[in-house]
């Protein structure tokens, strides 16, 4: 799991600096998921360690992280469908934007449930 979330935040990095471009450099705001992503892939490379108590309190960190930047997304996935519904929006690549890092959080937080469950199941077995 930390090298997918050390992948994951590099994803996040190039959402960040993709949608920095899309919005014509003039938005640094747009480069929010850049740290975001950075704190990802810190905690990725904090979690690849041998010490499974490191590795647990660095994954459960991620996933508490990812599950935040989900809920904060929620109101931009929301109006991505108003968008495609035909409301205006000052700023669309922001919407996207905003939506693409939800979608992706939340991605991100179903594959380390999965994992975090197929663990625990095999400390049981």
């Amino acid at each position: 799991m930390a090298k997918l979330t050390i992948g994951f935040g590099v994803l996040l990095i190039a959402l960040g600096i993709f949608s920095y471009v899309a919005t014509g450099s003039e938005h640094p705001t747009a480069l929010i998921p850049v740290g975001i992503g950075i704190l990802f892939a810190l905690f990725g490379v904090m979690a690849n360690t041998e010490d499974s108590k490191k590795r647990m309190l660095w994954m459960h960190i991620s996933v508490t992280v990812a599950l935040l930047v989900f809920l904060g997304m929620i109101p931009a996935m929301v109006d991505v469908f108003r968008l495609a519904h035909g409301v205006s929006f000052p700023y669309p690549a922001a919407v996207e934007s905003k939506a693409t890092l939800g979608l992706f959080s939340l991605i991100y937080v179903l594959f380390c449930v999965r994992s975090f469950i197929n663990a625990r199941r095999s400390r049981i077995a």
